[in-house]
């Protein structure tokens, strides 16, 4: 394999997202233009295996950030990946007619239904059990916090209501982070998926957690997504196991928030009750956001 990583002659920081990867814009001596992610050598195994599957979901034709190379350098693993020009979706698409906000949305979900044709590898420990135990430490986390939300009951009451639905669940292979912030549009327009280092194995449906994250920013591309990954057919268990993932996640948001300080935290706080807002305090599986806008 051509050494790319040695001809690189500028790298700029690229400081956004939550990645615990050092980023650069890494331009070599004959203009080529790559995204750089630098890892600390302890995690080499993990980031080896994130690049390999990257190299699977490029291979479905997926429109990403594609894999080009992996490496050791002087502080850790490298990775370069193909550098896309372009706009943050989550401050591009906002910006956009109601219709087309919807449309790309719909993209994104074709998008995520055509990765969660990759498999899980056998002996994956089942779901249920996986997700429960989930579960319980994330509950543990929020009691053990020193905050707590204004209301947190429906949460509870909803997480210990809807526990069995996840007997029997499927499991694929997951983005592990996918929601508008992990999106980009290109110079031409194409919606550009980016960030799967929190690629997991899980339900696929759970990869639906992120989408309040969607929803906060466009309503019309959060029901865009929802409608494009069930082609419009989408199933009453997919809204009840939702609200479920949603419930928990949100629990577990605020102690994660803590160490971030006082932005993050009332970033957190305001997520809830907008959830809770949206599901009539856990009482209808269906968020107020979604509008199916489909002839």
């Amino acid at each position: 394999m051509t050494d790319i990583y040695s001809t690189i002659i500028s790298k700029t920081p690229i400081d956004k997202g939550w990645s615990g990867d050092q980023k650069y814009r890494a331009v070599t001596h004959d203009g080529s233009v790559y995204l750089l992610r630098v890892a600390a050598p302890e995690r080499a195994e993990r980031k080896q295996r994130e690049f390999a599957q990257m190299q699977r979901v490029a291979a479905l034709g997926i429109p990403m950030c594609k894999p080009i190379e992996f490496g050791t350098c002087d502080e850790g693993v490298y990775a370069l990946q193909t550098f896309i020009e372009g706009y943050d979706a989550e401050q591009h698409i906002p910006t956009l007619p109601a219709q087309k906000q919807y449309d790309y949305g719909c993209e994104a979900g074709k998008i995520l239904a055509r990765i969660h044709t990759l498999p899980a590898p056998d002996g994956v420990p089942e779901w249920e059990g996986r997700f429960n135990a989930k579960i319980d430490r994330k509950i543990a986390m929020y009691r053990d916090c020193p905050l707590k939300y204004d209301v947190d009951q429906p949460f509870l009451d909803y997480i210990a209501k809807n526990r069995h639905l996840l007997c029997g669940r499927p499991q694929t292979y997951q983005h592990g982070d996918y929601h508008i912030g992990n999106m980009m549009v290109d110079t031409d327009g194409s919606l550009v998926i980016i960030d799967f280092d929190r690629d997991d194995y899980g339900d696929p449906w759970e990869e639906f957690n992120r989408i309040v994250w969607c929803a906060g920013a466009s309503p019309a591309f959060a029901s865009g997504m929802v409608d494009g990954y069930f082609d419009g057919n989408v199933p009453m268990d997919f809204w009840r196991l939702l609200a479920l993932y949603i419930s928990s996640n949100t629990l577990s948001s605020l102690p994660w928030a803590i160490p971030f300080g006082e932005r993050e935290i009332a970033t957190m706080k305001n997520q809830a009750a907008e959830v809770l807002s949206w599901y009539d305090n856990m009482q209808n599986p269906i968020p107020t956001w979604y509008r199916s806008t489909r002839s």
